[in-house]
């Protein structure tokens, strides 16, 4: 609200959840939330209603709550890291997105689309070559589409011309890609 605190606007600001009224509020990496933040997180969910800094009266809420996270969040709660009552009360339609390297058919549409962001963003016109898209075809990505997201931004930087190559690719990718495709080779030879 106007003046709850020193330096706040002379106007106010709506907070995440009023912003979101009627809408979707994205909850990023919940697993990380301290815990007690995790308490006034379940309020809001469980109330349907948040109250503003500096407000005595509570505004009703009316939000869809997405809350991803890379982290087995039951194990938290047996180890005391998240607080189980938030847990089901998030765990209401659970979405399981496997890892990249079980969904290696989505793995080329990300890199073409990536690809065209980052032309888009900074001004390029890169493309790969049929060896790079081979060595990034067979890398596990460990780090899933960011890591993905993250090796293509820096492949459209770094390499000087508009044809991506293998010899631009860094290291340890090529690396990973090898060991990766021999893994593969033997699993389907045994």
């Amino acid at each position: 609200v106007p003046g709850a605190f020193t330096g706040s606007r002379s106007d106010g600001k709506r907070g995440l959840f009023e912003a979101a009224q009627k809408g979707t509020i994205f909850l990023d990496e919940i697993s990380e939330l301290p815990l007690n933040l995790q308490v006034k997180l379940l309020r809001a969910i469980q109330e349907r209603e948040i109250t503003p800094v500096g407000a005595v009266q509570a505004i009703p809420t009316d939000d869809r709550v997405v809350s991803p996270t890379n982290k087995a969040l039951m194990t938290l709660v047996k180890q005391g890291k998240f607080r189980e009552d938030l847990y089901y009360r998030l765990n209401v339609v659970p979405i399981n997105v496997p890892p990249l390297r079980d969904r290696p058919e989505d793995i080329l549409p990300l890199i073409q689309s990536n690809l065209a962001r980052c032309n888009d963003n900074l001004r390029e016109d890169k493309v790969f070559s049929a060896d790079a898209l081979a060595v990034l075809l067979k890398y596990p990505w460990p780090g899933n589409i960011r890591e993905l997201q993250n090796i293509i931004e820096r492949l459209t930087i770094t390499t000087n011309d508009n044809m991506i190559t293998e010899d631009n690719i860094p290291i340890f990718i090529k690396q990973e890609a090898e060991t990766n495709a021999n893994i593969n080779v033997g699993l389907s030879l045994s």
